[in-house]
């Protein structure tokens, strides 16, 4: 397995990844893993990401992460319309390498990388197939718990949102919300097949929008939840283990 840093680009904005790739010269299923959005200061020590990648890495899929605008070493400001941008690069780059098997193009996101891989693949036929952990079916009940305001005075403390004239508009930041709201997206990713993946406990993002997305998800669609499971379900093995067995048989991966 091959591990390189890489750069992708978009909106005139540099932002920060990670590919890797399995060994030999086949040509693979490529997979884009997609973060959530911070609750906390990021730690720099933590490669949970990382390891995820790798472990999808060494089941067969040309693996990419990366830092969505406004975190990590990526540069600008926490946007969600700006993030649907964002992955569409991630998706170009991804797309155009010779190693990929341009049919099996997958996403798996994790809340609000979740949320932004449906708009995503809603508007992009390349993806092939998607995976949703902790996805909210809407973020209402997210904004009503804070106003728009102390969110991002919180974005400003954890340092995703970095510049002091960002965002010019606090209404148009926030109706960028109301516009990737997944609901009323992820219909439109049929016949692709969608995997939705929910921790029976989330504490953050209630179990009724699992059952939401997948009542209005088209064909061919599967629901997982995980019992006892809380919100942060890239450290749950029961899940990162039923998303890869998934992946696998959709993606035609020998599974011995």
């Amino acid at each position: 397995m091959e591990a390189k840093e890489i750069r992708l680009h978009s909106d005139g904005l540099e932002l920060v990844g990670e590919l890797h790739i399995p060994s030999g010269n086949r040509v693979r299923p490529a997979l884009c893993i997609c973060h959530g959005i911070p609750s906390v200061t990021p730690d720099p020590t933590d490669r949970g990401y990382a390891l995820l990648a790798q472990r999808f890495c060494l089941a067969g899929f040309v693996t990419l992460i990366f830092n969505f605008r406004g975190t990590g070493k990526s540069q600008g400001n926490l946007d969600i319309p700006g993030w649907t941008r964002d992955l569409h690069a991630a998706l170009d780059y991804l797309y155009a390498l010779d190693r990929v098997e341009k049919s099996h193009l997958c996403l798996l996101g994790f809340s609000g990388g979740a949320a932004v891989s449906v708009y995503a693949a809603a508007h992009d036929t390349r993806v092939s197939s998607v995976t949703l952990c902790a996805c909210p079916a809407d973020f209402a009940a997210l904004r009503e718990k804070e106003p728009t305001a102390d969110t991002i005075r919180r974005f400003r403390q954890i340092g995703v949102i970095r510049d002091e004239d960002f965002p010019p508009s606090i209404e148009e930041w926030e109706r960028g919300f109301e516009i990737v709201t997944p609901f009323n997206w992820i219909d439109r990713i049929s016949p692709r097949p969608v995997l939705v993946v929910h921790g029976e406990a989330d504490e953050l993002i209630p179990l009724e929008h699992a059952y939401r997305l997948y009542g209005k998800a088209g064909e061919p669609r599967e629901l997982r939840i995980i019992p006892g499971a809380g919100h942060r379900l890239r450290v749950e093995e029961k899940a990162m283990a039923a998303v890869l067995d998934w992946l696998k048989a959709r993606c035609l991966i020998d599974q011995e």
